[in-house]
């Protein structure tokens, strides 16, 4: 048995910590360069930039949803977009995830919102199948284009 609910603030080590699980299970830990204080200010803070579900079993939190509000000029509608949906390996199987991502859905619905979206890297063929089991489109024309760091910098230098 396990509840989805809303992450508090008090939760912001754990959902770390979840974090750098599903960065190491995505061999990225490298990538992982935030800190807790740092996602509770951005959570919890005075301007929140994103929502998180947790799956509890019991005393114990076994995954996490965290998502944010996006915009399609297409549609003309906002959406949401699921920046990271992860359960720990020994909670997997019993439905979890898809209770997770469900709840991410209802959250769609009830904001009145046109989609849910989110990415999968190509080597995940188990998630990829997961994902299209829902009834999820794995997009192929699509990639993801991304600048930090170095790159932003020399970027947003005034031209």
């Amino acid at each position: 048995m396990f509840t989805i609910r809303s992450a508090r603030p008090e939760d912001t080590e754990v959902i770390f910590s979840l974090i750098q699980e599903l960065a190491a299970f995505e061999n990225l830990e490298e990538q992982v360069t935030g800190s807790p204080a740092q996602l509770q200010e951005h959570l919890f803070g005075h301007r929140p930039y994103g929502d998180v579900f947790l799956a509890q079993q019991q005393d114990r939190i076994v995954g996490y949803a965290l998502f944010f509000t996006t915009y399609s000029s297409f549609r003309s509608q906002p959406g949401l977009y699921l920046e990271d949906l992860f359960v720990q390996p020994d909670a997997r199987r019993q439905g979890i995830g898809t209770a997770l991502i469900a709840r991410v859905a209802q959250e769609v619905k009830q904001r009145g919102y046109g989609r849910l979206e989110w990415s999968v890297l190509d080597w995940n063929h188990r998630a990829i199948a997961f994902y299209q089991q829902l009834g999820a489109t794995v997009l192929p024309d699509w990639r993801i284009c991304r600048i930090s760091d170095r790159p932003l910098e020399k970027l947003a230098q005034p031209v």
